[in-house]
């Protein structure tokens, strides 16, 4: 535990190196800023010398316009004051990112400013002078004057300029203090932090280190000196710690392996008993055989005397008995249905959550004087629950005092869950057992009625039109309506043994491919088409109740081929691939346009088509009818794969 009025290791390193990084940090600025107002005065000495320079250059430039000589004009020396004015005012101002200014000791501002002052009164004046008169005896004085002037001038320039010399001297040596003062940080520095080093981290890693030797050695009495509040105080208490910690361990191992071992084995009973009924539930039954069988195995995981399970009417609100154990046939009469919240098994369903209860203390709050006639002194109940949604509940009794533990009640709950999912599943599977039995009767229902349906009203017309052509004595229109009626008929029937056959047809073991090959070779027989069957690819056979939904809708297709396309050959195509299966239909008839779904002619191939794609949208694929008038059709039904669809 760390107190609240200590140092921790970090924070004194980090002190101390932040102490030293702020020295050396400030020394560097110092030593940065000494080099840039070294820098800054250089460049001011060397601008002071262009001064000097530029003003006997002016002198030279105005003796030589004195005297005419080529080449040398007014403008030139205009140019000239124009440069030396110009450095003039960049040292009055200074320059910081040259850098270049004039240093604040010695007075030398003052003695700048006197001499630019200078400048502008006396010497300024008469070059301006020089430069607007034309008179040569005038210019030739000036000439005269300004030699003076300027010698002046350049004494003055050369007293500053040693001022700023003396400054540079003074600032070099100060620059190089500051260096010695680095270098001297540098080793003070590395000596301080050696030393620090070594008595906060190298003795107490030391330390540690023959500690942890020693109980390598199987020497659990070590301890190490707690020096310090920081991390390697803390270290040290730890270790300490952790030393007494395995000194008891080492001292009760025996102990604690047996106590292990026995945990151990629990759990592997628990696992195996869970192991044992979650395989029972999986294996196909009836729900009365399936909970008798959980009941029976759970009783003798848990060492239950008996038990009883109840499902549970949400109609009713009652719990009806489906099983039992271990109790007699008298007290299953009697609680052979319970009400929610009656007895202890009507009270887990109305809390949802698992009971333990001793019956002679539970006795005035329960009705348990059943379970007190069997013998019963615990029982225990645990709801069967699927999706927060009760479905039952079981007990499990002891005719002896009995207290599960909570390893125990986590194990039975998680049973009661496991069985609440198979219970609900054999629901499930049952009701779409019906949604499928319901759905092929709708299509069988649809079938008939564009079928037979259509024609028994075909007769029941054309037997009225006969009717009434014999009432009025045509005999020749009562025969052609005869030979009508008798077409009819023989549609029928023939409709008739082709929804038969069509029902009858099932997709054998040896799977779909030969079932197709079968159909077709029937199909030839019957109606001389000509038929083909091409088989390719690779891939995983589609679910029983899924090739037998794919034989109905290739049966369908060479109904409406043998019965409406007048073709003379057909070719089906099976391509099997691993990311899907398509089946290919197509025959040489006169085809049909499906945009006109009125004509009359083209009516049975639109019915025939939606029973078609009903029956492949209800597996997961896709039917297509691509047909021209005069050039034939082709239907196409893709399937995906098993691995693609929904579960």
């Amino acid at each position: 535990m760390m107190m609240a009025n200590k140092l921790s290791l970090s924070t004194k390193i980090f002190g101390i190196l932040g102490i030293f990084f702020l020295v050396a940090l400030i020394a560097i600025g110092l030593t940065l800023h000494a080099s840039w107002r070294l820098e800054g005065v250089a460049a001011a000495i060397n601008d002071m010398g262009s001064q000097r320079m530029r003003t006997e250059r002016l002198a030279f430039l105005l003796s030589a316009i004195d005297q005419r000589l080529p080449a040398i004009t007014e403008v030139a020396a205009a140019a000239e004051i124009d440069r030396l004015e110009r450095v003039q005012k960049a040292l009055e101002t200074g320059d910081s990112r040259r850098p270049m200014f004039l240093p604040e000791q010695l007075g030398i501002h003052r003695a700048a400013s006197d001499l630019h002052d200078r400048w502008r009164r006396h010497v300024r004046p008469l070059l301006a002078e020089f430069l607007s008169t034309s008179d040569a005896d005038r210019r030739h004085a000036i000439v005269q004057e300004y030699a003076l002037r300027a010698d002046s001038f350049i004494r003055e320039i050369n007293q500053l300029i040693d001022l700023m010399e003396r400054n540079y001297a003074d600032s070099t040596n100060l620059l190089r203090a500051y260096q010695v003062m680095l270098v001297l940080l540098a080793v003070i520095g590395t000596s301080i932090l050696t030393l620090y080093s070594l008595i906060l981290i190298v003795r107490p890693m030391r330390a540690l280190q023959e500690g942890i030797q020693r109980m390598t050695a199987d020497d659990f009495s070590v301890r190490l000196r707690v020096e310090s509040n920081d991390e390697f105080g803390e270290l040290a208490n730890g270790f300490n710690l952790m030393a007494n910690h395995l000194q008891d361990l080492y001292q009760t191992l025996e102990q604690r392996v047996e106590s292990k071992t026995q945990s151990l084995e629990e759990k592997n009973q628990e696992l195996a008993t869970l192991y044992e009924i979650t395989a029972f539930l999986n294996e196909p039954m009836s729900t009365e055989a399936l909970c008798n069988g959980f009941l029976h195995r759970t009783l003798r995981a848990i060492g239950a005397d008996g038990g009883t399970l109840r499902l549970y009417a949400e109609k009713d609100q009652e719990l009806y008995l489906l099983a039992h154990e271990g109790v007699s046939n008298e007290f299953a009469q009697r609680e052979a249905s319970l009400q929610c919240g009656e007895c202890v098994c009507g009270e887990a369903v109305s809390i949802d959550g698992s009971i333990e209860t001793d019956v002679r203390e539970a006795a005035a709050r329960l009705p348990l004087a059943y379970c007190k006639q069997e013998g019963i002194r615990t029982v225990a109940a645990f709801p069967i629950v699927y999706d927060r949604r009760v479905i039952g509940v079981y007990t499990l009794m002891f005719r002896l005092p009995r207290k599960l533990t909570p390893s125990e009640r986590h194990l039975l709950e998680t049973l009661g869950q496991n069985l609440a999912v198979t219970v609900e599943n054999q629901r499930l599977q049952a009701s779409e057992k019906e949604l499928a039995v319901a759905g092929e009767r709708n299509l069988m229902a649809q079938e008939l009625h564009d079928s037979i349906a259509q024609g028994l009203a075909f007769l029941n017309i054309q037997i009225q039109l006969m009717s009434e052509s014999l009432r009025q004595g045509k005999q020749e229109e009562a025969r052609e309506t005869l030979a009508r009626i008798r077409e009819g008929v023989q549609e029928s029937y023939d409709d008739v043994r082709e929804l038969l056959v069509h029902f009858r047809t099932r997709v054998e073991p040896e799977g779909l491919d030969t079932a197709v090959a079968k159909v077709l070779k029937k199909l030839e027989a019957q109606s001389g088409i000509a038929t083909t069957l091409v088989v390719s690819g690779k891939g995983l056979s589609l679910p029983h109740d899924e090739e037998s939904q794919a034989l109905h809708i290739i049966q369908e297709a060479l109904s409406n081929a043998r019965k409406h396309s007048g073709a003379k050959s057909l070719e089906v195509r099976l391509e099997r691939q691993p990311e899907k299966l398509t089946v290919t239909i197509t025959d040489d008839g006169r085809g049909f346009s499906p945009e006109r779904e009125t004509d009359p002619l083209t009516e049975h191939q639109h019915v025939g088509l939606k029973i078609m794609q009903e029956r492949a949208q209800r597996i997961g694929g896709v039917c297509q009818v691509h047909s021209v008038p005069g050039k034939g059709t082709t239907v196409m039904l893709t399937l995906p794969p098993i691995t693609a669809r929904p579960l």
